[in-house]
């Protein structure tokens, strides 16, 4: 009898086939991924222009801004709960416990490493850069986590997942600002973000901090079971699942106790306490607005609950925006390496040809934390944002569509990191 603790039997499915609904959520959220970015670097007007914008702030945004914004909420718990049922599926493939805890190792250090280099310059283009460690960076050590994870049974990782998910918010109380030294840094990397400094030099920032991702990656590696069901039960149990994550987080906003601090007293108390408001739409944009940096209890509940309750409707689709969709998911890394670069090189563009300063976009992460003057210039209307959003997606899908060909015709190892 094997030793190793995750070999229970798994579900059997069909391990020749690719699940289309995972591919095609991929590129349903990578497509909204993008919109997000392309708002970061083309819109314009008073505290809109650049990532440091707050639009979900019902004093101060519009409902169309809002829901531009809130929309996007849904990308980043979807990657990383998906990488984890994706290495649970690598597992009920037939890939030896050994071959993919290594594999998640590998691309888990590839995926750090290409954040703090290729990503960040892409996002600031300028040198000396600030480290942007987000998205990727939470992938990265989610991957590093589950290399250790695919060792235990598979319930006791869904057990890992759902304890860290359901019980970080008891740790908001440590507060890294009444931290010094390492133990400030290591509070900040691995539950509150904030910037990273050497000395007194900002030198980035941990914009997702790891412990609440972590255990959305092992939920998602714990859940896995699910989604190599057989179809019509999958279909049925995720449904089932994203209604039942939603019902939790209704019960959980209307009780207001516990699960997102965002109706802590303080200066922004009297917006962030949807109860306080005036309006009926003021109300449901505070009451919407869960926090994503760290990613609450709460956060978590409604993101994935609303993706998860999509996942049946996916097959419904048209057949073209399936397949667009399965291109997209299907090169989610190769989509996001160069939608960074395209959209930054875009803005650019744009921006020069309508005779607006493009100083301010270089140095671009800089400028936005501590010299928003220079971003005043730049930037467009909404309906802009929009249609240089389809512009990009335009843009990519044929390079998608051949990467994705690609992939499909050769093994080269190489291609699994890319």
């Amino acid at each position: 009898m094997t030793s190793n603790a995750s070999a229970a039997t798994p579900t059997p499915y069909d391990a020749r086939t690719r699940i289309a609904q995972i591919d095609m959520l991929r590129g349903l959220v990578i497509i909204l991924m993008a919109l997000d970015h392309v708002r970061d670097y083309f819109l314009g007007g008073p505290g809109m222009a650049g990532i440091g914008g707050n639009l979900l702030d019902p004093t101060t945004t519009t409902p169309a801004l809002y829901a531009t914004r809130w929309i996007t909420h849904l990308c980043a718990p979807t990657f990383v709960f998906l990488s984890g049922v994706s290495a649970y599926l690598q597992f009920t493939n037939g890939k030896p416990t050994p071959n993919l805890s290594r594999f998640l190792f590998t691309r888990g250090l590839w995926l750090i490493f290409l954040e703090i280099t290729v990503l960040s310059f892409g996002w600031n283009f300028g040198f000396p850069y600030p480290f942007f460690l987000q998205v990727i960076w939470a992938i990265g050590w989610c991957m590093l986590a589950l290399a250790a994870l695919v060792w235990l049974p598979r319930v006791a990782v869904l057990a890992i997942g759902v304890v860290i998910t359901l019980g970080h918010n008891l740790l908001d109380p440590i507060d890294a600002r009444e931290l010094t030294g390492l133990a400030q840094t290591l509070w900040l990397f691995l539950h509150d973000g904030g910037p990273v400094f050497v000395g007194e030099q900002p030198i980035g920032l941990f914009a997702y901090p790891i412990l609440p991702w972590i255990g959305i990656a092992a939920l998602g590696y714990g859940l896995g079971d699910v989604f190599a069901d057989k179809s019509e039960k999958r279909d049925r149990n995720i449904l089932s699942l994203g209604l039942a994550m939603l019902a939790a987080f209704l019960v959980l906003r209307l009780a207001m106790v516990y699960g997102d601090p965002s109706f802590a007293t303080g200066p922004e108390g009297d917006w962030k306490d949807w109860r306080l408001q005036t309006t009926g739409g003021a109300m449901l944009m505070v009451f919407l607005d869960v926090q994503k940096y760290p990613p609450s209890l709460q956060f978590t509940l409604v993101t994935l609950g609303v993706v998860l309750t999509l996942w049946p409707l996916l097959t419904r689709l048209p057949k073209m925006v399936q397949s667009v969709l399965n291109t997209f998911g299907a090169v989610p890394f190769f989509f996001y390496l160069l939608h960074v670069y395209l959209i930054h090189l875009l803005a650019i563009a744009v921006n020069a040809a309508v005779g607006n300063d493009v100083g301010g976009l270089f140095d671009y992460m800089i400028n936005v934390f501590t010299a928003t003057e220079k971003l005043a210039g730049t930037g467009f209307a909404l309906p802009w944002v929009y249609l240089a959003w389809i512009v990009v997606l335009a843009l990519l899908y044929p390079l998608c569509r051949y990467w994705q060909g690609l992939k499909a015709r050769r093994r080269d190892w190489w291609l699994s990191y890319l």
